[in-house]
């Protein structure tokens, strides 16, 4: 693997020189942030997809999903595409960019607050956002840690801490435009991987007839619409990944980011493609782990013949693609990880800096200042993370279902309603936040798988604002329902 050690470390250098690069081009908060909200569509497109993929998709995802689902995973990758991307940028995409001008806001904690008057309200999602974003950036540097360590032989504990301190380098440096410029050159990497993937996984198994017939014969209901779990689960599955991107604060940020009307236009359409692509090889791919991966093949994927869900994609990476273009698998899997942990971590820093710091304990704070805390901020959140990856307290599906759940549990509500209906007020949004969280939560640490927890969690959090704003209407609380006059 010495081609695949050069690989990487050039693929490092270029990381770090264009931190640099964007160091210098961030003179400010609005700079660092959103890189100056001034950002072209094809920039915010492949910033949206690589936000959006990772290794948790790679390699939690895939791995689970395909071995208990087989082919009908795919069914979640479509409506990915569809709902979490097409849907999204159609819907909500220009609404956002409006608000975040109107408004004159950069977070999405502090368009509650002018949305529903109410400080209190941006303090509850900043904190929401930083507790429950650091166990999905904790899942993320697990999926990389073990990539890293099937390839290269690299202990678990020394991955996590090389991830960690590039991701750290890469951000507290340039912030989001360089973030943005990068990301084209990550989702460039993610096509050509994924495409290698595929031909790769179709060519030992014999062609797609190939596959299906493999599949039937290990199970044929791996191949059937609705895969072994039944129906409820996958829908879980698929509500949860394809609704939640409406109200995750670190894709909602690309749109305060991005340009123009028409920006969004055509960011939509790449977008779209883009996820569709990714996600349905994913999860085709994955469902081959059922034919290619036994006990005996893969022995570090099994423990008492039962498949380790963490494991099952990094084997099959190693068996399916040929070695001289394994160090493609792990760059696609490196750069998809690397955009969604530097959004992960701007969002989160954020949240501290600018919706805390500078909007309760000192508003009168610089923007050097800010600037400033935000990159301190942005390195302390991505040492939880690991700290939390080397824990290692469970799959990486389980931790981001709960971290997804969460989130958008606690947003979905009040800010979907908050958007388009100018009859929901503050009672409705606080409700609505509060009970779908607290749903999500109950729901989780009494035994329900976490996807499952998640979707509840979330349709309680959507139908909780209108209902309860009319209770607080009826009672009236007319100073609660008036939406403030933007600028």
């Amino acid at each position: 693997m010495d081609a695949g050690f050069i690989t990487v470390a050039l693929y490092v250098v270029m990381i770090i020189a264009v931190g640099v690069v964007g160091m210098k081009r961030a003179k400010s908060f609005s700079d660092f942030f959103l890189g100056g909200g001034n950002v072209g569509p094809i920039m915010s497109a492949f910033s949206y997809g690589t936000a959006y993929f990772s290794a948790v998709l790679f390699i939690g995802f895939a791995g689970t999903i395909g071995w208990n689902y087989g082919l009908s995973g795919l069914w979640i990758g479509l409506f990915n595409a569809l709902l979490g991307v097409l849907a999204v940028w159609g819907i909500l995409g220009w609404k956002i960019k409006q608000m975040s001008v109107s408004y004159n806001i950069s977070t999405m904690s502090e368009f509650l607050e002018k949305r529903y008057n109410s400080p209190y309200l941006k303090l509850a999602a900043a904190i929401v956002i930083f507790i429950f974003m650091i166990p999905y950036s904790a899942a993320v540097f697990m999926g990389l840690s073990y990539l890293f360590t099937t390839n290269f032989g690299i202990d678990y504990r020394y991955a996590l801490l090389l991830m960690g301190s590039l991701t750290a380098v890469y951000l507290v440096m340039g912030g989001y435009k360089s973030m943005a410029l990068i990301d084209v050159v990550f989702g460039m990497i993610m096509v050509v991987g994924v495409a290698i993937l595929l031909y790769g996984t179709v060519s030992v198994g014999n062609g797609l007839d190939g596959i299906v017939q493999s599949l039937q014969q290990v199970d044929p209901l791996l191949t059937q619409p609705v895969g072994p779990p039944g129906f409820w689960p996958l829908l879980y599955l698929i509500f949860l990944t394809s609704i939640a991107p409406f109200a995750m604060p670190q894709l909602v940020q690309k749109f305060y980011a991005i340009r123009d009307r028409k920006a969004i236009k055509t960011g939509m359409i790449a977008s779209t493609l883009f996820a569709a692509f990714i996600g349905s090889v994913a999860y085709f791919v994955g469902a081959t782990t059922r034919i290619f991966l036994t006990p005996e093949s893969a022995p570090l994927a099994f423990a008492n013949n039962l498949p380790i869900a963490d494991r099952l994609m990094p084997e099959l990476l190693a068996l399916v693609v040929p070695e001289a273009l394994s160090v493609v698998m792990l760059l696609l899997i490196l750069s998809a990880s690397m955009s969604t942990l530097a959004a992960l971590v701007l969002i989160s820093s954020s949240s501290v800096s600018k919706d805390v710091v500078g909007g309760f304990i000192n508003k009168n704070l610089s923007d050097k200042s800010l600037t400033r805390l935000m990159r301190i901020m942005s390195a302390v959140f991505v040492m939880l993370s690991v700290v939390l990856a080397y824990l290692n307290i469970d799959s990486i599906v389980a931790i981001l279902s709960i971290s997804w759940g969460a989130i958008g549990s606690f947003f979905l509500g009040p800010f979907i309603w908050g958007l388009f209906s100018k009859k929901v007020n503050r009672i409705g949004a606080w409700a609505s936040g509060i009970l779908g969280l607290i749903t999500c939560l109950v729901l989780f640490f009494c035994g329900f798988p976490s996807p499952q927890a998640g979707s509840l969690g979330m349709f309680v959090s959507l139908v909780s604002n209108p209902l309860f704003s009319l209770l607080g209407n009826w009672l009236k609380f007319d100073n609660l329902s008036t939406i403030p006059r933007t600028t």
